[in-house]
């Protein structure tokens, strides 16, 4: 069953289409009528929020009348270097921006879909995807960083020479499921959620379906938490240094 166009997506189809076929054309896709896809659209929209909002911030920073804006991002910005510090250690603070980026990113991504006439794209598994192979492409690259590249691929052997052989399949399988792992939990439960809003949504419009916005909201924070501890466990096993 093809999917329903969303009235942002439609306006790209309409406009941009020609822009839409020359950028997938790199990547060896033909050429479609409406190339342009929700999920696509919908990132396109979560950046531009972004962009958006840390333009606001910016110039509103202050030490002496700091704003309402400002104190919610600093409450996120020492939530997680202390889940950073936590779980990385006192190096934590070199890994923030990718945590906070990853994090902020997938929270806004979960919390487009309350809004009528828009939808999370992280209900697309494209889209978790995305977000698994960069966060796994990361803690490697730093693990690398860290300890040397030498160093950090012998990790993969285990402490003892004898064991190797045994150990670097199960060492190699057990990293390449975490893409998937961490894809399959963000996707299944925001396309859950997502499903279940939209179905109380058409039953009613009393009361039932705040609730189970609200839940919405909630599974929203949650997820994009879980994701981001999951990223700074990750890097954490990475980057620690053997004794």
């Amino acid at each position: 069953m093809p999917e329903t166009e969303l009235w942002i997506t439609k306006l790209f189809n309409d406009n941009l289409a020609g822009l839409g076929n020359s950028l997938t054309s790199l990547v060896g896709m033909h050429a479609e009528a409406r190339p342009w896809a929700n999920f696509v659209t919908m990132q396109l929209l979560v950046a531009l929020i972004i962009i958006v909002l840390f333009a606001i911030l910016k110039p509103r920073l202050s030490a002496d009348r700091p704003g309402g804006l400002q104190h919610t991002f600093e409450l996120i910005y020492n939530f997680l270097k202390e889940q950073a510090d936590e779980q990385v250690g006192h190096d934590g603070h070199i890994y923030l921006s990718y945590f906070g980026t990853i994090f902020i990113f997938v929270l806004f991504c979960n919390l487009i879909g309350v809004i009528p006439g828009l939808e999370a794209p992280t209900m697309t598994p494209s889209v978790p995807a995305g977000c698994a192979i960069a966060t796994f492409c990361y803690y490697n690259i730093v693990g690398a960083q860290a300890n040397g590249i030498f160093k950090y691929l012998a990790h993969f052997a285990g402490p003892m020479p004898l064991l190797a052989p045994l150990m670097v399949p199960i060492e190699l399988v057990s990293h390449m499921a975490r893409p998937l792992s961490l894809t399959i939990r963000l996707f299944a439960n925001m396309y859950a959620g997502e499903q279940v809003t939209m179905v109380f949504l058409k039953l009613t419009f009393f009361l039932v379906p705040a609730a189970f916005m609200g839940l919405h909201v909630f599974v929203s924070f949650l997820q994009a938490y879980i994701f981001m501890l999951m990223t700074m466990m990750y890097v954490a096993g990475a980057v620690e240094h053997e004794h």
